[in-house]
């Protein structure tokens, strides 16, 4: 009897989803590993350094004191009530914590939460947007989730409803996206970022990308920009993000868009803008746009890639849409409660004037100048060798 499961008999879309930063060679990776484990000596190496990913606190890069001082106080708040914390934890990640736990039921993080997230700590990301940005941002438009993958998951799951929709995406790009748009059943379309101007975004592909994927019948729902791009690193002008943004407004495409790396910025004339905040400042309101803005503690500084924390912001939705997203989160219940905590530490960590601020920012700038000067001799040698 054939077997009741077998490759041949399985979804043809996961079939057809490909993951190469965790595909053959890390596999292959794996198995060396257990080989250095059973059989010490049996190959010219001793270790061996996982790169295919962005993961660097396996590479040894050390988490930010303030948010791991946070995050032990709000798992085990009973150290809140003994002496020798005091002396053990900075003052204000002591209040960080109680104000983080009063806003928690039961003051619990191993309890669910809201399925977007615990209400107090998307009113801590929403402000810090709103500081970063000098637009107003709304906790009711926060979806915290584990890390961006689930949003970006999540809005090819609302998008797609077969392989006639298409979703216009940057090559070369991070392949969570041909992965989540082969996973949900819909159509990657290319538009390829110019290496001679700095891996730029130029309108005029967009347009041509889009007629040819319209011409064969294809309805192309959404844009995808990665900005910082990955894994170009380009730092979008913001002359281009305004045509973007009317490009996606002209077309009736919603604008996706991956700001993960928003930290990640290593020379002196470039600047970050936000999506959301060049949409505004050029006058487009609420409901002039569709936009989904994704943000991930995996990325920037902070690096803390196992913790899963991330939100999406949406804008420009209907209110019977947004309740699609929210079924949709909600079928996940809610994401974990140590990621969210650390979301909204990443968009309201110490300022000036706390007592964890300077080692915060000594930190903070420790590791950026580190990442830079590793970006800086990586690119010397491509030069060298190509």
């Amino acid at each position: 009897m054939a077997p009741s499961v077998a490759v041949e008999n399985l979804n043809p879309k996961v079939l057809k989803c490909e993951y190469a930063v965790r595909g053959e060679i890390v596999i292959h990776a794996q198995r060396l590993q257990q080989q250095l484990q059973t059989q010490p000596g049996s190959l010219p190496f001793d270790e061996i350094l996982y790169c295919n990913i962005g993961n660097p606190q396996s590479l040894g890069q050390k988490p930010v004191t303030f948010f791991r001082e946070v995050l032990a106080l709000c798992d085990h708040p009973s150290l809140l009530e003994k002496e020798e914390t005091k002396s053990l934890f900075s003052a204000d990640a002591i209040s960080r914590a109680k104000e983080i736990l009063a806003a928690i039921p039961g003051r619990a993080t191993g309890a669910y939460s809201h399925s977007q997230g615990i209400k107090g700590l998307r009113d801590a990301i929403a402000a810090g947007i709103a500081s970063r940005d000098g637009f107003p941002a709304n906790a009711d438009d926060i979806f915290v989730t584990d890390g961006a993958s689930p949003g970006v998951h999540m809005m090819m799951q609302l998008l797609l409803r077969d392989e006639k929709d298409g979703i216009l995406c940057p090559i070369p790009q991070y392949p969570l996206y041909s992965a989540s748009i082969a996973l949900h059943g819909g159509t990657l379309v290319p538009y390829y970022l110019d290496e001679k101007t700095g891996w730029g975004l130029e309108i005029s592909d967009l347009k041509k990308q889009l007629e040819d994927a319209r011409s064969k019948g294809i309805d192309v729902r959404a844009l995808v920009v990665i900005n910082p791009g990955n894994p170009t690193g380009q730092v979008l002008a913001e002359d281009n993000q305004c045509d973007i943004v009317r490009f996606c407004k002209n077309e009736g495409l919603v604008l996706l868009a991956d700001e993960v790396y928003q930290e990640n910025i290593y020379v002196d004339d470039k600047k970050f803008n936000s999506f959301k905040k060049i949409a505004r400042s050029i006058g487009y309101g609420e409901d002039d746009l569709p936009l989904v803005s994704f943000q991930s503690v995996s990325k920037g500084y902070y690096g803390e890639c196992g913790k899963r924390g991330g939100y999406m912001e949406i804008t420009g939705f209907s209110a019977p849409v947004r309740e699609q997203v929210y079924k949709i989160a909600s079928v996940n219940l809610c994401s974990n409660i140590t990621g969210q905590i650390l979301a909204s530490l990443v968009m309201n960590p110490p300022k000036v004037g706390d007592e964890s601020y300077a080692a915060y920012k000594a930190e903070k700038d420790g590791i950026l100048q580190s990442l830079a000067r590793r970006a800086k001799v990586c690119l010397v040698a491509f030069l060298l060798y190509f």
